[in-house]
Parts: C-alpha cells; structure tokens; sequence
C-alpha cells in the first residue's frame, strides 16, 4: 500500500481527497502541524507528497526545498495560484507536477498512479527514518545532521538502520550480526563492536554524542 501525505489547509479539499483516496487503497496522512511539516513527513515516510503553495507559516515552496534536502520522494502542487510563474516556481523548486484546483478527483488518481509508476517501478523506494534531527536515508546510504552529509558503509547503514527502526527496544548483538553478515557463518563478535565503534566516531564527528548507546551483555539502542 502506498503512503501519501498531504498538506493542505483546506479542510474540505483534505478530507475529500483523503477520502477518495483510501477508497483507491492509499494510505493517506494530513499534516497537523503546518509549522513543523517536515517533522512529520518523516514521520509519515510516504511515496508521494501532495503541496499546497498558500500555507499557514511557510508556503508550499518552502516545505518542498525542505523535503528535498531529505528525500527524492515525488511532489505534486496542487493550487489555485495556476499562473505560469507559480508552476515554474514549483517545478524549479523541486515539484515534479503542478495541478490546478479545481480538479477532478478521477483526474487527480490518474496523475498520482502514474507518478508512483513512474517514480518507484524503475527505481528504489526512497526511506528517510529520522530521529533527534538526524535523517538516515536509505537509498542514498547517507545520515543528514545540521547540514552536515555523511557518506556510511554498507555496515554503517545497516547498523543504524536496524537500530533506528527499533527505537524504543535494546537490539541484540546475535540480532544485529545476522542483519550485518546475513549467513549462518562464524563471525568474531569482536568484529560487530568495531563496526560499532567506527560508526560512533563518525557520528561523533558532526555532534551525535551516545547515538548509540550499550546496553551491556545484550546489545545497543539508540540514544
């Protein structure tokens, strides 16, 4: 099933939509918080966004620009404001359709059916997990802090993915060897911690002081 998330003001325009929507087997999510959108785009994890440019704080250009820094997932406009310059505006901001409202919700599906053919039967789906403002995307095997980039192994990404999709439990080591060698195999335990402790200084290196924390005799968790 596929996630999309929408930010709209309208209330009306929303629940339509959301409706319509989940009738089609979508998974659909309206943004609460028009002040922190980004939050919960990564919270939500969708495959498609669906914009409004006239929003309560920031405008839809200014979630987009957010959105990209994070993620490759696809941006549809949808706004009233349909003059030329606010559809270049949008695409050049990272948008990759504009619609404009009104519209018909057949033709709306049909738009959102094809991008998501588009954008994920001949490309990987793009997964951002965040958490305390740290965004590990998945596709891109890299971790995003305070503007700063970093490039992780394909062990890096492992470890933190595992741990960051299990937040609030203690992950095992037998657990986080199996996800890392995948094979029934013998593998030194003493090679997990130095993977560990390698990543915990590069987490280090940008400010993630106990990222990741020990939990003695049995594994780690994150911080």
């Amino acid at each position: 099933m596929y996630r999309i998330f929408m930010v709209e003001d309208d209330n009306i325009i929303a629940r339509t939509v959301k409706r319509h929507l989940e009738s089609w087997d979508y998974e659909v999510a309206v943004v609460t918080d028009f002040s922190n959108v980004l939050q919960e785009f990564l919270q939500f994890s969708p495959q498609l966004v669906l914009m409004d440019i006239k929003l309560p704080f920031y405008n839809g250009y200014h979630w987009c620009t957010e959105i990209r820094r994070v993620s490759k997932v696809p941006v549809i406009f949808l706004s009233s404001a349909s003059d030329n310059m606010n559809i270049v505006m949008a695409v050049n901001m990272g948008g990759d359709d504009f619609i404009a409202k009104p519209f018909d919700l057949d033709v709306l599906t049909v738009k959102i059916q094809a991008m998501l053919r588009r954008s994920y039967d001949f490309m990987g789906q793009s997964t951002v997990l965040e958490h305390r403002g740290a965004m590990l995307n998945l596709t891109e095997a890299t971790l995003t802090y305070r503007q700063e980039k970093i490039e992780l192994t394909k062990n890096d990404l492992r470890i933190l993915q595992v741990l960051m999709e299990n937040k609030e439990k203690v992950v095992s080591r037998d657990t986080l060897m199996t996800k890392l060698w995948e094979s029934d195999s013998y593998v030194d335990e003493n090679t997990l911690s130095v993977n560990v402790n390698r990543l915990r200084k590069k987490l280090e290196a940008v400010g993630l002081e106990d990222f990741i924390l020990t939990k003695k005799g049995i594994g780690y968790r994150i911080g």
